[in-house]
């Protein structure tokens, strides 16, 4: 069985290379320490962007339950704010307002509000459909309801088929028009880093 580590995303990562994966720009994850770390290693010079809405749970953790839904709406409007020097004067007022009463939360966003502003940097793109994993955790959703349905499954080459016949239908259906992200925007963030290269 596979663990997440460094070296298995590596390997994952490897793989995709082998596969014809090129020219990453944005991963988007959890702070899941080894993914970072493969990240990093595996695609120099790209951006990772921390998932806003896991980010979001790691920082209420340290909220009271009285306090929470109040504190959550302020912590969401970090990223709504129009730019990032706009979203960082809007998270420094927000510490300020809330660093004695909750020093740990406070602690956390300091640390990861960096990273969680990445998809500023890419002005060209949606910022909700880069700032969180929210479309891989639908996705799972979904290969858990199918399986969920089938229940027992008598062997795992059986399990693998039904995932994978899903996933191959569901590429196709994003590459027959329903594109997550305009190619043509693809395209401009590509001769935008070409220029900066």
């Amino acid at each position: 069985m596979y663990e997440e580590s460094a070296a298995t995303y590596n390997e994952l990562f490897k793989n995709l290379k082998a596969r014809g994966l090129e020219k990453v720009w944005l991963v988007v994850s959890d702070a899941h320490k080894g993914l970072i770390k493969a990240v990093r290693e595996s695609f120099v010079g790209c951006s990772w962007q921390r998932c806003k809405v896991h980010f979001m749970r790691n920082i209420l953790s340290h909220i009271s339950g009285r306090d929470k839904q109040v504190f959550a709406e302020k912590l969401k409007q970090i990223w709504l704010q129009p730019d990032l020097d706009s979203a960082k004067k809007y998270a420094n007022s927000l510490m300020d307002e809330f660093e004695s009463k909750y020093p740990e939360a406070i602690n956390i966003l300091e640390e990861g509000l960096e990273d969680s502003l990445q998809f500023f940097s890419f002005s060209e793109i949606d910022s909700r459909k880069i700032a969180s994993t929210n479309i891989l955790e639908r996705l799972n959703r979904e290969i858990r309801r199918r399986t969920r349905v089938v229940g027992i499954f008598p062997s795992l080459d059986s399990y693998i088929r039904l995932v994978t016949s899903y996933l191959i239908e569901y590429s196709e259906d994003w590459s027959s028009g329903r594109s997550y992200i305009n190619p043509k925007t693809i395209m401009k963030i590509q001769q935008k880093h070409a220029k900066a290269a």
